[in-house]
C-alpha cells in the first residue's frame, strides 16, 4: 500500500507552509527570549504534520473475492446500522450503514462496489454534527447512485459536518465504478452513508472500525431478475 498526498491538499499544504515560514522567521528574528520562538516552531511543526496526515492518500488494492461484495467507502467507525426509508433518490426502504470519520482518518472516499454510476446529485443543507442521525437528510451532502455489476442499486451519501464544509465528488453519471478508485473527498472530519438492499448480508456492527476500499461491510444477494 503506497501513501501520497491527496491532490485536494496540495495547495493547502503549500499555503500553510508559507504562512508558517513567515511567522516562525519573524519570531526568531524579533522575539526574545529564545524559548518563545522554539515553542512557536515546535507547535507549527506539530500542526503541519497533522495537516499532512489528514491529506494522506493511500493507494489500496482489494485482494478478496469481488463478486457481489460491498466495501467501506471510508476509514472510520460504524455509527449507525439500521433499516430506513430513503426519501430523496431510491424512495424505498433500505439498509443503511453509516461510517463516521474523525480528523485523524484518511478522508479520501472510495466506490463501495464495482459497477456504473447512474446519478450524482448535490443537496444544500445545514452543517450539524455529522454524528447526529438527522445529518443524513438535513446536512449539506452529495449523493452517488451506482448500479452494481449484479444489477442492484447502491447509494452512497457524502455528508458534511460542523467542521467539514467541503465535499468533493469525482464521480459522474456514466463513469465506471471500481472499489479501488476514489469516488471523492471530504475535508476535515465527516460521515458517509451507504444504502444497501434489504436482503444484503451485512458483516459489520456499530463500533467496528473500517478501512476504505478494503473492509468488506456487506455482500449483495444475486439479482433475482438474472
Amino acid at each position: 500500500m503506497k501513501v501520497k498526498i491527496h491532490r485536494e491538499g496540495t495547495n493547502i499544504l503549500i499555503v500553510v507552509m508559507l504562512i508558517m515560514i513567515v511567522i516562525n522567521l519573524s519570531a526568531w528574528m524579533f522575539i526574545r527570549p529564545a524559548v518563545i520562538p522554539i515553542v512557536f516552531s515546535s507547535i507549527s511543526a506539530i500542526l503541519y504534520l497533522l495537516i499532512v496526515n489528514f491529506f494522506r492518500s493511500p493507494r489500496r488494492t482489494f485482494r478478496g473475492d469481488r463478486e457481489n461484495v460491498v466495501v467501506s467507502s471510508v476509514d472510520g467507525t460504524v455509527v449507525a446500522l439500521e433499516e430506513v426509508f430513503e426519501p430523496e433518490v431510491l424512495r424505498r426502504k433500505v439498509r443503511m450503514v453509516s461510517v463516521f470519520m474523525t480528523v485523524f482518518n484518511v478522508h479520501a472516499n472510495w466506490f463501495p462496489v464495482d459497477g456504473e454510476v447512474l446519478l450524482v446529485r448535490h443537496h444544500r443543507g445545514r452543517f450539524l454534527s455529522a454524528y447526529l442521525p438527522k445529518a443524513s437528510i438535513e446536512n449539506e451532502r452529495s449523493t452517488v447512485l451506482i448500479r452494481a455489476t449484479n444489477g442492484q442499486e447502491i447509494l452512497v451519501r457524502q455528508i458534511a459536518g460542523a467542521v467539514a464544509r467541503r465535499i468533493v465528488t469525482y464521480a459522474e453519471p456514466g463513469d465506471a465504478a471500481n472499489i479501488e478508485d476514489h469516488m471523492g473527498f471530504i475535508k476535515f472530519g465527516s460521515r458517509v452513508d451507504i444504502y444497501l438492499p434489504l436482503d444484503a448480508e451485512v458483516f459489520v456492527k456499530i463500533g467496528d472500525k473500517t478501512t476504505g476500499g478494503v473492509s468488506v461491510i456487506a455482500r449483495l444477494r444475486n439479482n433475482p431478475d438474472d
